[in-house]
């Protein structure tokens, strides 16, 4: 307690400072590039005329614990998260490059379109300030020498979700960026959002310290303001080399959301930002207790990126500590091993044929998986006989996270379909989206993809197929699969018995990253993906086992 209590004055003693001089020790006020003796790991910390970075709200929403003793500080659980790392994320860097180096006609759209999500602050203030929005290495914003490079770097920051106004949401125009930021009011009089309403002491030293104002609002609970960055849809470029007035649908979770059961039962914040245990001090200046406190864990579904953050951490320039990303790590397999599916295996015998019944039950409120087309989902079913052998196997995988007998990864052009009964080992049931060219033919290049060839991704509860709109629609063989439902899917197995005993193994398994989408960058220019090569190549895509059964029978 003495310790804990030296701590909170120095704390305070900060916070005089910042109120008396009216800005944060050592920040700067302009662009620049943090300095080379920051320590390991500290949070940017800048100043901008529409943005402050991480680094000046952490100061003092940091050293939070809540009743249980966790410690739930909002620096701990974002730096980990992928929104902190929006920007230092390899793959996206590969896969923006790449789409620039097969369409250098359209780079601008295309970094634009790319950058105001994923670098929102620097996009802004480009916009805003007459500012070139160009983003790739070189000149744009990822450049360290690029004045705007501290709040590109800084990814999905608190003052770029707070500053979030309300108007429009939920409606198209709010959708793939479409939040609207106030630009016109003076630096140090603009309002950020937050759940709780703030006393004016408080409110005082939050200004000073961070050069916002807070302000009361509940429409930071709202799926809404998940949805301006998570409703993706893009032009395609079109054979005549122009970009497309129609727009694909790359990314549907919150349509999705709302066309299951979770649309009045469950927001995003609630699976991914879920509440701390009691009342939590929201700043160590004397903050009031408050509850619920939503964490700011962020988790999702890309657990491999989190593999190769921690491998990376130096050379990614990853601000979290290793503990603070397995914490992440073990927040993401929580999430996909105990709240996203269950498998439930059933077997008989018909003549000379085992039967093997898998139903896949969804737990998510939203499609398994979702978000980026480079997920996938499958079921891996082996069968051996009392001596070990095995006697069928679908959906065995190797270490560079190929499926075997997977169409799609032995061609590219071609891919596996739908099944509602499986009798061949080459025959591999996978959830996925396989995107269509403006000619029909299969790829992986997002700005040629006009439609979905297939979309057999799991549909959660309440999801009707036939009622969708063609946004988040069912495509290929799982249209007029009868058991391929809102809730889930049933699959058959016909094996060929053996006599004597034998063991049935079923797993779900998950990739982030599929072995097509991982590989899309390797026969190119692409400096970028050369980079996200020489982390990838070290680390094996091993897929995470979502929920298994293991069977025995004779």
């Amino acid at each position: 307690m003495k310790n804990k209590g030296l701590w909170q004055i120095a704390v305070i003693l900060g916070v005089l400072v910042v109120i008396l001089t009216g800005c944060s020790p050592a920040i700067p006020t302009t662009a620049s590039t943090p300095t080379a003796t920051a320590p390991p790991n500290a949070l940017i910390r800048f100043r901008g005329d529409f943005f402050s970075t991480s680094g000046e709200c952490a100061y003092c929403h940091t050293g939070m614990s809540d009743a249980a003793g966790t410690d739930v500080s909002i620096d701990s659980a974002w730096r980990s998260s992928m929104m902190a790392n929006s920007t230092r994320d390899p793959y996206y860097r590969a896969s923006v490059r790449s789409e620039t180096l097969a369409y250098p006609e359209h780079q601008t759209a295309i970094e634009k379109k790319c950058s105001i999500c994923h670098i929102g602050m620097a996009y802004h203030t480009a916009e805003n300030s007459g500012q070139s929005i160009q983003m790739l290495p070189g000149q744009g914003f990822l450049d360290p020498s690029n004045a705007l490079y501290p709040l590109a770097a800084d990814g999905v920051s608190c003052s770029l979700c707070h500053q979030i106004q309300a108007g429009g949401f939920g409606s198209v125009e709010s959708y793939s960026g479409g939040y609207e930021v106030d630009s016109q009011t003076p630096a140090g009089e603009r309002f950020v959002f937050g759940h709780f309403a703030v006393a004016d002491a408080m409110a005082a030293v939050m200004k000073s310290a961070s050069g916002f104002q807070p302000q009361q609002t509940d429409f930071v609970k709202q799926s809404e303001i998940c949805a301006v960055c998570h409703n993706l849809f893009t032009p395609y470029i079109t054979n005549a080399g122009e970009l497309s007035t129609e727009l694909f649908p790359e990314q549907t979770p919150h349509l999705e959301w709302q066309h299951s059961v979770y649309q009045t039962g469950a927001s995003c914040q609630v699976c991914h930002m879920p509440a701390a245990v009691g009342d939590v001090a929201l700043a160590n200046t004397g903050s009031p207790l408050r509850t619920p406190f939503m964490q700011h864990t962020f988790a999702g579904g890309n657990a491999y990126m989190l593999n190769i953050l921690s491998a990376n951490a130096e050379a990614l320039e990853v601000t979290a500590t290793q503990e603070q990303l397995t914490d992440t790590r073990t927040a993401i397999l929580d999430l996909l091993q105990q709240r996203s599916a269950a498998l439930t295996v059933t077997t008989k015998t018909e003549a000379e044929t085992l039967v093997v019944v898998v139903k896949v039950a969804v737990q998510t409120g939203h499609k398994l998986p979702t978000s980026f087309p480079s997920r996938r989902a499958w079921l891996h079913v082996t069968v051996k006989d009392s001596a070990g052998a095995v006697l069928f196997e679908s959906g065995a995988w190797q270490a560079d996270g190929m499926i075997l007998e997977n169409d799609n990864d032995r061609d590219a052009s071609l891919f596996e379909p739908h099944y509602s009964e499986i009798n061949q080992p080459d025959q591999v049931q996978i959830y996925e989206t396989i995107i269509g060219d403006p000619d029909g033919k299969v790829t992986t290049a997002l700005l040629r993809a006009k439609s979905y060839l297939k979309d057999n991704r799991l549909l959660p509860t309440g999801f009707d197929k036939a009622t969708a709109s063609a946004y988040i629609g069912v495509y290929g063989e799982a249209v007029d699969d009868e058991d391929f439902i809102g809730g889930g899917d049933l699959v058959i197995y016909r094996v060929p018995a053996a006599s004597g005993e034998y063991t049935i193994e079923v797993e779900l398994l998950y990739q982030s990253i599929g072995y097509r989408w991982a590989e899309k960058f390797r026969d190119e220019d692409n400096p970028e993906g050369a980079e996200f090569y020489g982390y990838a190549d070290n680390l094996q895509n091993i897929p995470v086992v979502i929920a298994s059964q293991f069977v025995k029978g004779k």
